[in-house]
């Protein structure tokens, strides 16, 4: 009898357990399962290059072209040379900003050639010829696009996929874009792009920092018709797996040669910005992106001097003393723990600056950067950070909103 009682409580429990987990299961839109999550953030990470498997297939008796550089890779192995060796026929590399092989400097027009390996041939897609032209892609029957984006609006890689995919929708010709994450993917800031400042380091009206990756701003350039004349192009995305919005993603490969590290990723959407001024980024330095400065600057316990190297054959202030700060002397994890732009770096440099007026380069290029005039004139009337991020607000709700239909991963927290 006591057997048959603590059977049927056992059984009861069991019942209770279910009935418990299964209401878990079905619980509101956004509940999620510890376990299950728990499994999502320690899941292994696939880049979707390395998902061989749900594209290679498709290219196959195919003329590909791709546009690739240093970081289109399959582990340790250049896309290119990964592609050819399972006998995909490729017949045209594109190049991005800084080149095939991501030697070029910042804004440099790099010409057309060929790979010295493959001895493909090789169309630089910077400088006057930033769009493919009919004869680039004569006889391809698809374009692949494998490239590590950072997650800025400015970061040229983002108008290169634009341009792209107008050039093939225009011509009938499919793109498929193999994603990869996005380092700064952590957050969403910055002022949205204002049409009026529409450039090349700036073609749509994103924020500044889009946390965004480029497979799913390619589906966004099509849904959102931006491409010219509302062109629409055939479009395939190559997820990741394991990936989620907001996990750390350490690249192993550098995106461009002024990038050399983590810690200059992170702060690279906050001190681009003074690529628009007279402040000096560290081009020219084994510490891009990590240190800034100018001759002009008042003395201080820091200084470098800029000198000619690879990705930076014309540092600006080259062989002069620049003094300013070495923001090494924080972690990556400090820096990436902020998320979000941190303006006080240029707000305090502009005040401690001698010459208010000779601060931001007369070209204009500080608004092209920020897709806007009005960060300047604010910054100039001495506005707080606190009250400048006040005018983001409304833009950057609305595209919170106007993003939601193209994402692709998840956000965990």
């Amino acid at each position: 009898m006591f057997l048959r009682i603590h059977l049927f409580v056992g059984l009861l429990f069991t019942a209770l357990v279910l009935f418990l987990a299964g209401c878990a299961s079905f619980g509101p839109v956004g509940s999620r399962d510890p376990i299950s999550e728990k499994y999502e953030r320690n899941a292994r990470l696939l880049v979707g290059a390395e998902r061989t498997s749900l594209y290679v297939p498709t290219l196959f008796g195919k003329r590909i072209g791709v546009v690739v550089n240093p970081s289109s890779r399959i582990g340790d192995r250049y896309l290119v040379d990964s592609l050819l060796a399972r006998g995909v026929q490729i017949v045209q590399i594109f190049s991005p900003e800084h080149g095939f092989r991501g030697k070029g400097d910042a804004g440099e027009v790099i010409p057309d050639g060929r790979d010295p390996k493959t001895g493909l041939p090789i169309i630089s897609l910077y400088g006057s010829h930033r769009k493919p032209l009919p004869e680039d892609l004569a006889g391809l029957d698809l374009v692949v696009f494998d490239l590590q984006d950072v997650g800025t609006r400015f970061y040229t890689y983002l108008s290169t996929l634009h341009y792209v995919m107008e050039a093939c929708g225009e011509h009938g010709i499919p793109v498929m874009i193999l994603d990869r994450p996005n380092p700064n993917g952590h957050f969403m800031d910055g002022p949205v792009l204002d049409p009026k400042f529409r450039s090349f380091v700036g073609m749509h009206p994103i924020p500044m920092v889009h946390g965004m990756t480029l497979g799913e701003l390619g589906q966004m350039i099509n849904g959102e018709c931006w491409l010219q004349d509302s062109v629409s192009c055939h479009l395939t995305v190559i997820p990741c797996k394991g990936y989620y919005r907001g996990r750390v993603y350490d690249l192993p490969t550098p995106p461009s040669p002024n990038l050399p590290n983590m810690l200059a990723m992170y702060l690279y959407p906050s001190l681009c910005l003074f690529e628009g001024t007279i402040v000096s980024v560290g081009r020219g330095t084994e510490a891009p992106f990590q240190i800034y400065g100018s001759p002009d600057f008042a003395p201080g316990e820091f200084h470098f001097i800029p000198t000619p190297m690879q990705g930076a054959k014309q540092p600006l202030y080259e062989g002069e003393i620049c003094n300013g700060y070495d923001l090494r002397r924080f972690t990556r994890e400090q820096i990436r723990q902020q998320g979000r732009l941190d303006l006080h770096y240029l707000l305090d440099f502009y005040r401690q600056y001698s010459d208010s007026l000779g601060f931001f380069l007369p070209n204009k290029y500080f608004d092209l950067l920020a897709g806007t005039d009005q960060l300047r004139i604010q910054i100039q009337k001495g506005w707080t950070e606190e009250e400048i991020r006040q005018t983001w607000e409304k833009g950057l709700a609305g595209f919170r909103l106007q993003r939601q239909p193209y994402l692709l991963y998840k956000e965990l927290r």
